[in-house]
């Protein structure tokens, strides 16, 4: 079910990370609606015949995490997809350069303790945006896409939220989390200042980084209540999240 040539991961030449969130089980047992909820490393380098799949999908939003220069330095247009902006800057690879400049030297723990805050921060200070990513989610019922740059950080929190207010079980949305180190194919790696095992941990995703913002959600009073209070999810935007989003019983 969770292979590359599942109907969840599709092989676009222009991104390794676009894959449906369809079939998973929510409230009651339905399972997500196939080719409603897409979510994807970025855009910038689809071919022709990526942007007739995804038009022959009907996917006419996408919801973009990235910063404003990763906006700037690979843009991307498909006809009838209309893009919202969702801006999220990055801020890990600032982090190691500051450890490195501090001549602290930087190990694959060291990353693996920014990435673990990263996912706090997403949890506890990006809470605004995660929640517009919600109003968009709510806004009509056309089929839609979210990415950032590789879709594994800032769409893999969106993901894990989406999936957790649809009623998946914890287990099942750790497992689409970790799906990107079966399917990301990161760019070739320039010379870099940073070490290899450092580098190592930045490219992938790892059961810890989620449960750190997890564990922010936890802390702060459930998951039920954090969708309720930082997302403004009401009962009723539940209801309609399972409606639009689930298969009938």
């Amino acid at each position: 079910m969770h292979h590359r040539d599942s109907p969840r991961h599709w092989p676009l030449q222009g991104a390794s990370n676009f894959r449906d969130l369809g079939g998973y089980p929510g409230h009651g047992g339905r399972p997500l609606r196939w080719r409603r909820l897409f979510r994807s490393d970025h855009l910038g380098g689809l071919t022709d015949a990526d942007r007739a799949a995804l038009r022959q999908a009907g996917i006419t939003r996408a919801l973009d995490f990235r910063g404003v220069d990763e906006r700037a330095a690979t843009p991307y247009h498909v006809p009838g997809l209309q893009q919202h902006s969702l801006a999220i800057e990055p801020t890990v690879v600032q982090h190691m350069h500051t450890l490195l400049e501090q001549g602290q030297g930087l190990t694959a723990d060291d990353t693996r303790r920014l990435m673990q805050d990263l996912y706090r921060s997403m949890a506890l200070q990006s809470a605004p945006r995660f929640a517009e990513f919600f109003q968009h989610v709510l806004d009509n019922e056309q089929a839609l896409v979210f990415h950032c740059t590789a879709g594994k950080d800032r769409t893999g929190f969106a993901a894990a939220l989406l999936l957790l207010a649809l009623g998946v079980p914890r287990d099942q949305v750790l497992q689409d989390y970790l799906l990107t180190n079966d399917l990301y194919r990161h760019p070739p790696l320039p010379d870099s200042v940073f070490p290899r095992e450092a580098l190592a941990v930045l490219w992938r995703v790892e059961a810890s980084f989620i449960n750190a913002a997890l564990q922010a959600i936890d802390e702060q009073g459930g998951v039920e209540r954090y969708l309720a209070t930082q997302m403004r999810l009401t009962p009723g935007a539940i209801k309609e999240l399972a409606r639009r989003y689930l298969q009938d019983a």
